[in-house]
């Protein structure tokens, strides 16, 4: 085994470039051109190419791919690249772009120029300026050299991160990289290209009488709190933030707020228009995606951009302006996605995972003992709220039980639970509200102590004189660093970046904040248990994700979900192999009772229950 490090240097202009064009579309353009390569093997020094994208593909055939562990920082691009342009597929696909993010948190630049003074490795070249609108014919003799010894620079910069930042890394993380990036540079799924044009016409002719509807009232649209309430109206929580201005709680409803954006992509077409005409723009986000499927389908199958490590809590995210992880769940789009000619998709969904590693945390055993036998935990919650036998409840009073099973675990306030619940279409007043969340909280008493010791971890990381290092009941599965962060099954730590006290409460206790690249942000006990919980399913999830890819192609994973391609006539065995392993408890989480949903069809939208 080897390992290759490299970095394609590439043709791009003021109108072609990859800040005006996704990846795919970049990469799959005619008018693409590789201008030369570098590649580095083991330790040995980079050497420099340059030739016709003919004489490249010659000469890059020397090197053995099958048998190579092949880095770059940035490898959903160059191993698109290489997969696409030159048919190749190494063994093993490493990202220092991928391992940076986790090792130094997702809120700092982690590009290779600020890595590298970062870790005082060198300078990064600024020559690709030089390079705008040249084509490889273009340059003389001396610029190609110069333009070499740039890459070549940068191909050792990135062998050299790659020695700083591996030390971190358990090897099933760095598979887990290996599996992400290979759902783009190997695409599989295919898009149903009449199917999505047939739903870009719908999606039009009924956004363009929303927009107007929603553009002629103005004194809505500009005003926010009127904004909001209309929103509340339609069942939807207002996003909010904290002001970095005032420190207080306000509306997010700036056009480069997350919570915003997300409504911009609201699974209901009024909320869409809603956002669209507040913004002045004529489409909406619903139709820009279907229009952007629509392209990806006319030039191939479905590459799946996926970021490992794009969440604070290392969950992956959506990349390449391609967010797969929130497609309404009823969505045509997901319909359009579909498994390759004989073969089927399975999707298994992990059920509940958060609610039960929350129980298993915090050692509310009773909890865990009714997930681990299969009991209908909503209507044990209702029959307490209620005050009735759990066979009496209603679907309707379950559901209230579902709500609070699932939301009231972090600390949620009254005000918030109500807004959740109307958020369903139910309208419970206040004293019900404070009703339902005491009777969880007195039933389940484990849960907010947790929340409390998690308030005293954040004194610790805080203030490194603390040595408190206790977080729950499980610690084979998290612990405390004191200054550092919460240590987690992956091997990666879960930080909180310049965290520092802020106010003192009524009770005497600091209240803390910490800082990310889009301002300042509040955290309290609930809120760390809320992270940690995410953090830990999301270390199951990898760690099942890896057992399946054993045997299937895993092609996709949303959230708590992942979804491989089976041959058609193996759809049975595959599905109840995909259920054993999302059922499949991690050496450290033993005890953790876990279940699943899994599904079966043709396309990611249309599939069939598997009863196992």
């Amino acid at each position: 085994m080897q390992l290759i490090t490299l970095d394609f240097e590439t043709y791009y202009d003021k109108d072609y470039s990859l800040s005006k064009l996704t990846t795919e579309e970049y990469i799959r353009d005619d008018r693409f051109e590789a201008i030369g390569i570098s590649v580095k093997v083991g330790a040995e020094d980079a050497v420099w190419f340059s030739g016709t994208m003919a004489k490249t593909k010659e000469w890059l055939d020397q090197f053995d791919w099958s048998q190579s562990f092949v880095l770059a920082h940035n490898m959903l691009f160059d191993g698109a690249i290489l997969a696409w342009r030159f048919g190749i597929h190494p063994m093993v696909l490493l990202d220092t772009l991928s391992m940076a993010r986790a090792v130094d948190g997702v809120e700092v630049g982690n590009s290779l120029a600020k890595l590298a003074e970062r870790y005082s490795l060198g300078v990064k070249g600024t020559e690709v300026i030089a390079a705008l609108g040249k084509r490889r014919k273009d340059f003389a003799p001396d610029e190609l050299d110069r333009y070499g010894a740039y890459c070549t620079n940068d191909v050792q910069l990135t062998y050299d991160l790659f020695h700083i930042l591996q030390s971190h890394f358990k090897k099933q993380e760095l598979r887990l990289i290996d599996l992400t990036l290979r759902m783009f540079t190997k695409p599989t799924l295919q898009l149903n290209l009449p199917l999505l044009e047939q739903h870009l016409i719908e999606v039009v002719e009924h956004k363009e009488a929303l927009i107007a509807e929603a553009s002629a009232n103005r004194e809505v649209l500009l005003s926010n709190p009127k904004f909001a309430e209309a929103l509340l109206q339609r069942g939807v929580v207002p996003p909010m933030k904290v002001s970095p201005t005032t420190g207080k709680e306000t509306y997010a409803f700036a056009k480069t707020d997350d919570g915003f954006k997300a409504l911009a992509d609201h699974e209901d077409p009024w909320v869409q228009a809603m956002v669209a005409a507040r913004l002045g723009t004529k489409s909406t986000l619903g139709e820009t995606r279907t229009q952007r499927f629509i392209d990806i389908a006319k030039r191939g199958d479905l590459p799946v951009p996926l970021r490992y490590y794009a969440a604070h809590t290392g969950r992956w995210g959506g990349d390449d302006k391609l967010n797969l992880q929130n497609l309404p769940r009823k969505s045509t789009l997901k319909s359009a996605i579909t498994a390759p000619p004989g073969y089927v998709l399975i999707d298994a969904d992990s059920s509940q995972i958060e609610a039960r590693v929350l129980a298993w945390l915090s050692g509310q055993n009773d909890l865990v003992k009714a997930f681990a036998s299969g009991e209908d935990v909503y209507k044990i919650m209702a029959s307490r709220i209620y005050g009735k036998s759990v066979e009496s409840i209603t679907e309707d009073e379950r559901f209230v039980g579902k709500t609070t099973i699932l939301g009231a675990g972090y600390g949620m306030g009254w005000s918030k639970f109500q807004t959740q619940l109307r958020n369903f279409k139910r309208d419970l007043d206040e004293p019900t509200c404070k009703h339902i969340l005491n009777t969880y909280r007195g039933s389940f008493s484990f849960i907010p102590q947790l929340w409390e010791q998690a308030h005293r971890c954040l004194d610790a990381l805080a203030d490194e004189k603390l040595k408190t290092t206790l977080f729950g009941c499980q610690p084979q599965a998290v612990y405390v660093l004191p200054g550092v962060g919460f240590d987690l099954p992956s091997g990666l730590p879960l930080k909180y970046m310049n965290l520092r006290p802020d106010e003192i409460d009524e009770r005497g206790r600091a209240q803390y904040i910490y800082t990310t690249r889009k301002g300042i942000v509040r955290i309290y006990g609930g809120k760390v248990v809320e992270n940690i919980c995410q953090a830990i399913a999301r270390c199951v999830i990898g760690e099942q994700m890896l057992k399946i890819s054993q045997r299937y192609q895993v092609v996709l994973t949303v959230h708590d979900a992942v979804a491989c391609i089976v041959k058609e006539e193996e759809w049975g065995a595959a599905a109840k192999y995909v259920q054993d392993c999302m059922r499949w408890r991690p050496k450290w989480a033993q005890t953790l009772p876990l279940d699943c949903e899994v599904k079966y069809g043709t396309s990611y939208g249309t599939t069939t229950r598997f009863i196992g």
